[in-house]
């Protein structure tokens, strides 16, 4: 198992999906996510165990999550 030390450059780890949704959820709302990323799950009825089952499915879907978190943790957004 390799030592925490060799991702010493990658903000995503350690962090779990369920917490990188929840934070962009918590700073945008479902409405902005839905915007950003036309996918169902953010559109319909959105939840965070829906999103989560979905996104966990689709990977194409996931990245672009994990895109828009490093994006605003670039940018410093809070």
């Amino acid at each position: 198992m390799p030592a925490p030390s060799e991702h010493p450059r990658d903000p995503l780890h350690g962090l779990t999906l369920e917490t990188i949704l929840t934070t962009l959820v918590d700073r945008h709302g479902w409405e902005m996510l839905s915007t950003r990323i036309r996918i169902r799950c953010f559109t319909h009825d959105p939840s965070i165990k829906s999103s989560l089952t979905f996104l966990r499915k689709t990977p194409w879907a996931r990245q672009k999550v994990e895109a828009w978190y490093l994006y605003d943790l670039r940018k410093g957004i809070k």
